[in-house]
């Protein structure tokens, strides 16, 4: 197939997974197809904006929890077609622990609903397979 037939875009995003007192901050985010699905916060890197930055401000829109990193969870890399478009994106994910605020969202348009959850809980409640590989690192480091 050429490259016409089949054009590629590259998207780079951040998120984070808090972390409080065992349990899980997960969103019900929705989507652009019209569904509603639970994932961990994340959205796109902007200009002149570092993978570390992008995942605080997405979280804390996302949630509104002001976070600070703990440590890098791993990069994800997948793909998908949006708008006829192959996009291949990359993710920079984060562990995150919570500084205060109320959790109010700030983008009620995107998200519809918080849930903490325990990494049990989490791990049926969550739809994407990336979410899942965070879910198995989180255990590994008995977060």
């Amino acid at each position: 197939m050429t490259k016409e037939n089949n054009p590629h875009k590259k998207e780079y995003s951040a998120g984070g997974v808090i972390v409080d007192d065992e349990k899980l901050l997960i969103i019900l985010m929705n989507t652009l197809g019209g569904r509603q699905i639970w994932t961990f916060p994340k959205g796109h890197i902007e200009k002149d904006e570092t993978a570390q930055t992008a995942a605080i401000r997405e979280v804390k829109e996302e949630t509104g929890y002001k976070c600070r990193i703990i440590e890098k969870i791993f990069k994800a890399r997948y793909n998908f077609f949006k708008n006829g478009f192959k996009i291949d994106k990359t993710v920079d994910w984060f562990v995150m622990e919570k500084l205060g605020d109320k959790g109010i969202v700030e983008t009620p348009e995107e998200i519809s609903g918080l849930k903490w959850l325990s990494i049990n809980e989490a791990e049926k409640t969550l739809t994407y397979p990336s979410d899942l590989k965070i879910i198995n690192f989180l255990r590994k480091k008995n977060v």
